[in-house]
This record gives C-alpha cells, structure tokens and sequence, in this order.
C-alpha cells in the first residue's frame, strides 16, 4: 500500500513539474511544406511541432492572401516578432487582420518590386492566435488540452490505486 501511495505521490509530483517547466509547443512551418497548407496534416509534415522559444509564448497561424494565392505561416509569435511590423496589437484568442505599419519601408529606395520591402504584395493578411493548447495552430481544433491530459491521467492512477486497495 505505502509502495503506491508513494508511486502516486511522484507521478504527480513529476506531471506538474514537466507541466508548468516547458514552453508551449507550436508547429512550425509554411504552406510550401506538404501537409501544412489549409488542409493541416500533422503526418504529412512528419513531426509533433516544436517547443517554443519563450516559456510564455502564443501559437500563430498566418494566413496571406492575394487573389487566388493562398500562403499560411503557422509559428511561435516570438520568432515573428522580430522581422513582422503587421502583428496587431490585441494577441488573445483568436483571428483578427493585421496591422499597418504607415511607416515600414518609408525612407526606401528600391526598384526591385520582389523584394516587398514595404509588404504590401497580399492583399488581405489575418493572424490567428492561440495559447491554450499545445500544438494549437494547426487547422481542427483536436489536441485535448494537457490540463485535460493530466486530470485524466491522475484520475486513472488514482482508480488503479483504489481498486488495488480493494483487492
């Protein structure tokens, strides 16, 4: 009895410590990559998302339009933050258009229309944001939250030490 008491008791103790301990994991890719486009698959892209640099970071999906051309971003928003002016202010939950920076590229003198040094080559830009699951900004929303996970997990030890109890 005092061997899974203590069996339990560590199994907790190691579930919130990993919990609370890592960052938020994120996939990290871009529609040109097989299975990250608008039909997000997971087994196409050949990997569970990558952890994200900042203990508190947000999950973002960018999708980009122009026309027809469709290109979705999905990344950590810490990464972004340091090349992308058009994250909008408001990063909670959920997708908003981006934001226009008047001043981007403002003293530039460039012919080369490539480069898109003043990002206006898409007509419509949205961010999707999202911190409530790990995995988060793939297309369905089915990755059962880990506080779920971890519940689940305590309340099946907890059943299994009980009925061991009883037996």
């Amino acid at each position: 009895m005092m061997v899974s008491c203590k069996f339990f008791l560590s199994l907790l103790i190691l579930l919130f410590t990993f919990e609370r301990g890592l960052a938020i994991w994120c996939y990290r890719c871009t529609s040109a990559t097989p299975g990250c486009g608008n039909n997000f698959n997971w087994r196409g892209i050949g990997y569970l998302g990558d952890p994200c640099p900042e203990d508190d970071d947000i999950c973002v999906k960018i999708i980009e339009r122009k026309g027809t051309i469709e290109t979705i971003t999905r990344e950590c928003l810490s990464s972004l933050q340091a090349f992308r002016t058009d994250i909008p202010a408001d990063k909670y939950e959920g997708c908003r258009a981006s934001a226009r920076d008047e001043q981007l590229a403002h003293y530039v003198n460039n012919s080369v229309k490539e480069l898109d040094v003043r990002r206006d080559y898409f007509q419509q830009t949205t961010f999707c944001f999202c911190f409530l699951d790990h995995r988060c900004n793939s297309a369905p929303r089915s990755v059962v939250n880990s506080f779920s996970t971890g519940v689940i997990l305590m309340l099946s030890a907890g059943v299994f030490t009980i009925r061991r109890l009883l037996l």
